[in-house]
């Protein structure tokens, strides 16, 4: 069977994100699992906040259409998210409304959702490691009709999890990381 094809998709901008740093360390474990895989930044996608009126005037933004077309050429996706206010950050939210919203000719509105596997994984400075973040972003999607796998990475004290490469050092870290790659591949794999 193909190796499948993922996207990584941190839901953070900020400079030394620890979201970030745990993106290319899945990225990189990815890679590892001999799988073609994409790290793209929500940067590259910039996109107004999402308002019916303006989706009503003058329809979904070139990049919302960009961004959906990017995740349709993968076959599993895994979003990497910070938690603000024990939710997800506007960033991502705002990048799946728009998305949820392009439809192509030949598809039903969402299909970019449920035609492929998703996994999540956040990191927090805190105990809890973003998972009140993790919990409201598979409510998100699961909404947009989702497939998203059981694994996911809630990484606790992120700013001590990473070591002076920005690898990760503690082995429970490193194995949920394994686990949630080999479901994802596993998962992306049988809905090729």
């Amino acid at each position: 069977m193909p190796a499948p094809k993922i996207l990584v998709i941190p839901g953070s901008l900020r400079t030394g994100s620890h979201n970030a740093k745990l993106a290319a360390v899945a990225a990189y474990e990815f890679t590892q699992a001999n799988v073609d895989v994409t790290r793209i930044s929500l940067a590259d996608f910039p996109l107004p906040i999402y308002d019916e009126d303006l989706y009503a005037k003058s329809g979904v933004p070139k990049n919302a259409l960009n961004l959906k077309r990017m995740i349709g050429s993968h076959h599993g996706v895994l979003i990497v998210t910070p938690e603000y206010n024990a939710s997800v950050p506007p960033l991502l939210k705002n990048a799946i409304d728009w998305v949820s919203r392009v439809q192509d000719p030949h598809e039903r509105r969402g299909d970019v959702f449920r035609n492929r596997a998703f996994a999540l994984a956040g990191a927090s400075q805190s105990r809890l490691g973003g998972s009140r973040a993790l919990m409201a972003l598979r409510l998100i999607l699961t909404s947009c009709h989702a497939n998203v796998i059981a694994s996911q990475l809630a990484l606790s004290f992120a700013d001590q999890a990473y070591d002076d490469m920005d690898r990760l050092k503690n082995q429970s870290d490193i194995d949920a990381l394994k686990e949630l790659v080999r479901q994802l591949i596993d998962i992306s794999q049988r809905m090729m």
